[in-house]
């Protein structure tokens, strides 16, 4: 916060103008130089984005960063993720967002024992967001398995077209199926191997189909399980923040 600089006082004896400048005055203060302002840093104004114009600003984006690793610095542990080049608009959305500092600001709000790990919000965030969505990018291959990155989404009635949130991301954790859990629960027919998968290593068959998958855990999934099993409130928000450090690796 700036603060006005108080007015110097000139001693007593200095009560005529013509002796004004045999006394003692002090010098008036400094003027402070202006801290230099910060880097803009490139990409699209976060605030002018718009279901309008997203997808444009994003290809865009997208074509300029070809990165395809992140690692979470977290509050317990790091954890580094791989987007997937097959779903550019999600992949493009949170590279902007974590080149901008976006999710620096939030933290894990919503943990779901045995279910998923939510993140990309907070109440003291400052950075401000447009109201965009990010079309469904639904690809052969990707799936809720233990570990897979997805984008979250509301409004069901009213978004019919599955529209991913432009932020609020998470980390699927899941428990372990039979083949037929797991088919009678998945929002879309698995083949032989997602099934597979389901029964060996865990996941959330019911997110199938339903929510956009645009990366996967591949270092500290240990992490991620330490994050889904603290203490929550009666909302699931955890009773200690885990906060985020996000940043492109490569």
């Amino acid at each position: 916060m700036l603060r006005s600089r108080p007015t110097p006082l000139l001693p007593a004896a200095c009560g005529l103008l013509t002796m004004l400048a045999a006394c003692n005055q002090q010098p008036p203060p400094a003027q402070e130089k202006p801290a230099p302002a910060a880097p803009a840093i490139p990409g699209p104004d976060l605030t002018a984005m718009r279901d309008s114009n997203a997808v444009r600003l994003l290809t865009a984006y997208g074509k300029e960063h070809p990165e395809t690793q992140v690692l979470f610095h977290t509050s317990m542990g790091d954890v580094k993720v791989k987007l997937y080049e097959d779903t550019p608009l999600h992949r493009a959305s949170f590279l902007l967002l974590t080149n901008k500092g976006y999710f620096d600001q939030t933290v894990f709000y919503r943990v779901e024992k045995g279910f998923v790990v939510q993140g990309g919000n907070s109440d003291k965030r400052e950075i401000k967001l447009g109201k965009y969505h990010i079309p469904p990018e639904f690809r052969p291959g990707h799936f809720h398995r233990r570990g897979a990155l997805g984008m979250a989404r509301y409004d069901d009635e009213k978004n019919p077209g599955k529209l991913s949130s432009s932020h609020d991301f998470y980390f699927t954790v899941g428990q372990k199926y039979t083949p037929q859990q797991a088919q009678s629960i998945a929002g879309r027919k698995l083949t032989p191997a997602e099934l597979k998968t389901y029964a060996t290593e865990g996941g959330a068959p019911a997110l199938d189909g339903q929510y956009t998958v645009f990366g996967e855990v591949i270092e500290g999934m240990d992490v991620v399980e330490k994050i889904n099993q603290v203490p929550v409130d009666r909302y699931d928000w955890p009773e200690k923040d885990v906060t985020m450090k996000v940043e492109v690796v490569k």
